[in-house]
C-alpha cells in the first residue's frame, strides 16, 4: 500500500476503522497507519478519513488509536448540510487509480478520467442491462475490480433516475 500511496502522492486516504472478509475482520485502519511508515508516504499524506463499521454516534469515542492525521468522518457527516452544490471539472481530470493484478510483473496503477470512465460506466450499464425503474439489479463483482466500480457504483449513480431502485450485492 505505501507503493501506491507514494506513486500517486495521494494527500488523502479514504478507509473504514475494519472490514469483513471471509468471515474474518480486516483491521483496515492498522493497515494504513503501517503504510504510512513505508517511503515518504507520511510526509504526503494530509488526511486520513475513517469511516467506522460500527458507529455509536456522535457522543462516542473512534474505536480505534486517533492519530495526528486522522478525520472521524462518521460525525464530520452527521452534522453536514444534506446538499453538497457540485464542482466543475475537466473531462480529463483523474477520478481514481486502479491497479492491476500484476500477475505479469509489477502491478500498474491506471488513471481512469472523468469524463472518458464516466460516460462508459452510463453508457454500458443502461444499455447492456436494459434497466427500468423499477429493476433490482445485483452485481456480484468485487468493488476492487473495474468491474466492481463500474456496476456497482458508478454505473448506478450516473443512471441517476434508477439509482434508487438499485440493490447492489458484493
Amino acid at each position: 500500500m505505501g507503493q501506491r500511496i507514494s506513486a500517486a502522492k495521494s494527500k488523502h486516504l479514504i478507509t473504514a476503522d475494519v472490514g469483513r472478509r471471509g468471515g474474518k475482520t480486516i483491521r483496515l485502519k492498522d493497515i494504513v497507519n503501517d503504510a504510512l511508515t513505508k517511503l515518504d508516504c507520511n510526509s504526503i499524506v494530509e488526511h486520513v478519513m475513517v469511516w467506522e463499521r460500527f458507529y455509536g454516534g456522535i457522543e462516542s469515542s473512534a474505536p480505534y488509536e486517533m492519530k495526528e492525521k486522522d478525520i472521524r468522518m462518521d460525525p464530520l457527516v452527521a452534522v453536514q448540510r444534506p446538499y453538497c452544490p457540485p464542482v466543475h471539472l475537466d473531462a480529463e481530470d483523474n477520478l481514481f487509480i486502479l491497479y492491476t493484478s500484476g500477475s505479469t510483473g509489477n502491478p500498474k496503477g491506471l488513471v481512469h478520467t472523468t469524463g472518458g470512465y464516466t460516460l462508459y460506466a452510463k453508457m454500458t450499464t443502461q444499455i447492456t442491462f436494459d434497466l427500468a425503474p423499477g429493476d433490482i439489479f445485483a452485481c456480484v463483482a468485487d468493488c476492487g475490480w473495474i468491474t466492481g466500480h463500474t456496476y456497482v457504483v458508478y454505473g448506478p449513480l450516473l443512471n441517476g433516475r434508477y439509482a434508487k431502485n438499485f440493490s447492489a450485492n458484493v
